[in-house]
């Protein structure tokens, strides 16, 4: 299983809906929260060159936001692409 990292803010209805569904895949990840840490949000957004959250990695590969994740899910790659 490849390693997931999400991006995150606590009060993201779009965050929550990304990790629930990692989670209903039975999928553990880290969650970097980016709440009141600027310099977190500037390493994020320079990593992503996106500024918005959540922001999720699956190993080397920078998926992007939820409805990305959801679109890999409806589309049968997301389980391809967590195995590796």
């Amino acid at each position: 299983m490849q390693p997931v990292v999400i991006y995150s803010s606590d009060w993201c209805p779009y965050c929550i809906r990304a990790k629930q569904l990692l989670t209903q895949k039975g999928v553990l990840f880290e969650e970097i929260r980016v709440d009141g840490k600027p310099d977190v949000r500037a390493e994020m957004a320079r990593k992503a060159q996106r500024t918005s959250v959540p922001q999720i990695w699956i190993g080397e590969t920078h998926v992007g936001g939820c409805d990305d994740l959801y679109a890999l899910e409806r589309a049968g790659k997301l389980d391809a692409l967590l195995k590796g």
